[in-house]
């Protein structure tokens, strides 16, 4: 074969390659991004409110749309600052929040596991912007804090590939567009 050939045939499959690599291609604006965080006493208590731009890609709005129930869950944790990797948290828990769409109603509906009820929207932009809200969520007693030391929070937000229907288990595991999570964000904490 000639270089010129040569040449011919890589520009082929190169060409050939594109529309395979277009499409796996990550999308814009997929991920999650916590945006803001406000601690504020209330009632002898730390209170939580925080905002979470959730950036679902196609993939995940199509299953939703078609009646996929999703699961965020909320990771949180309170941590001296400065503290040894096996001290324990003072706080480590798990929030749980769903969105599904409602076909026969035309509703999303999102809420806290593991209660069944929910608010519902009209719209799909609607509910996901209320789901990356947490509003007045407590936190820790102040009495838990020693007030001459200094904390800090963590927070990480993640699709929770577990909870989806076993069809679609596989497939989640596989394919990063199912991958969703903030990583964790670290905020300072002073009682």
């Amino acid at each position: 074969m000639t270089p010129r050939k040569v040449s011919r045939v890589a520009l082929i499959l190169v060409l050939s390659l594109l529309p395979a690599l277009a499409v796996g291609a990550p999308q814009a604006r997929s991920g999650f991004l916590i945006k803001q965080v406000q601690i504020r006493p209330e009632s002898g208590q730390l209170v939580l409110n925080a905002g979470v731009e959730l950036g679902f890609n196609d993939t995940v709005l199509e299953a939703l749309d078609h009646g996929v129930p999703l699961t965020l869950v909320f990771h949180i944790q309170v941590r001296r600052a400065r503290a040894w990797l096996w001290e324990d948290s003072l706080v480590d828990e798990q929030w749980r929040y769903t969105i599904r769409y409602r076909p026969l109603s035309e509703r999303y509906e999102v809420h806290r596991l593991p209660s069944l009820n929910g608010r519902d929207f009209v719209t799909r932009d609607a509910a996901i912007r209320a789901l990356g809200e947490l509003t007045d969520q407590p936190l820790i007693r102040l009495d838990r804090l020693d007030p001459n030391e200094e904390y800090e929070l963590q927070i990480k937000v993640f699709l929770d590939i577990e909870e989806l229907p076993l069809p679609l288990r596989p497939m989640a595991y596989l394919k990063p567009s199912w991958k969703l999570s903030s990583g964790w964000t670290t905020w300072p904490l002073k009682p």
